[in-house]
């Protein structure tokens, strides 16, 4: 942000909301002006509507110094969820940062699903979330679910500790029960779910360096999914029948280019039912199937 503060330029909130509009939108930022709004509002430690009511109020350097460092890294490509250290999920808060994925509005699908499966909202049930990140899934499905009893599985030791925050922060850790490990691993041969979820890696190894660096500045280890993305579709939908309960679904977030061949590997483990389910885009997001 190339801007000095003299007297002839009041940098009010207005005045530096309408210029880093501009620059966001010349950047090819989509979402610019509430992009620019929401940095504003944490270099300021404020919320959004009290950006207009004192719209006029001029900035201090220090202020401005803030806003312009936030400016800079938005602009070399860090996303803004991890500017701000939170990203909202299904109307809930989480905390995120580099260690993990920032929870999206296609994951939200899943959340759908689980619902439209388990339409009473009161029976008690027991889901494992796979590959949980922040934990968005799971403690969106318990917030959903009161009556459900959550396991969460992740591979990094830091995701498990944002997600295990998350948790807390969203009043649900005496459900849900976050395990370090992969996959299956951290859980029993003995223990039975309902539903088990996943939105797991699934994005193909070169295709990543192409990827714009918003993207690849999240975590690789969340991001591959192997050489043709399919890997962990290929283990998960194997070895899931030995942990379901008969009836139970398996629901899976894929790309929107992986809908038949995780398809094919859905109705290859023996689940009946297999359905397709397109996010609010209109594009392939979520199958899901039933253990017979």
């Amino acid at each position: 942000m190339q801007v000095r503060y003299t007297e002839s330029v009041a940098w009010t909130s207005l005045a530096v909301l309408d210029w880093t509009t501009q620059r966001f939108t010349e950047a090819g930022i989509g979402s610019a002006r509430l992009e620019a709004q929401l940095l504003l509002a944490h270099a300021l430690s404020c919320t959004r509507m009290e950006l207009y009511t004192g719209f006029d109020r001029p900035l201090g350097d220090a202020e401005l110094a803030s806003y312009r460092a936030l400016i800079k890294r938005r602009l070399a490509g860090e996303s803004v969820a991890y500017l701000l250290g939170e990203q909202e999920f299904w109307g809930l808060l989480f905390h995120v940062d580099a260690s993990v994925l920032v929870p999206r509005p296609d994951t939200e699908t899943v959340i759908e699903v689980v619902r439209s499966l388990r339409p009473d909202r009161t029976a008690p049930c027991r889901i494992l979330d796979l590959c949980t990140g922040s934990g968005a899934i799971a403690i969106a499905l318990a917030v959903e679910l009161p009556a459900a009893r959550v396991v969460a599985t992740d591979l990094s030791a830091a995701a498990v500790a944002i997600a295990r925050r998350n948790a807390e922060r969203n009043r649900v850790a005496d459900r849900v029960d976050v395990r370090e490990g992969d996959l299956f691993a951290p859980v029993a041969t003995t223990e039975r779910f309902d539903v088990i979820v996943a939105n797991p890696p699934y994005i193909a190894s070169a295709v990543i360096p192409t990827l714009s660096a918003e993207v690849r500045g999240e975590p690789r280890l969340a991001l591959d999914g192997g050489p043709d993305g399919l890997a962990f579709y290929d283990r998960i939908s194997t070895a899931a029948p030995t942990y379901l309960d008969p009836g139970g679904a398996l629901v899976l977030e894929h790309g929107y280019d992986q809908a038949e061949p995780v398809r094919e590997r859905l109705v290859a483990a023996g689940f009946d039912g297999v359905t397709l389910v397109h996010d609010l885009g209109k594009n392939p997001r979520v199958t899901h199937g039933l253990r017979p």
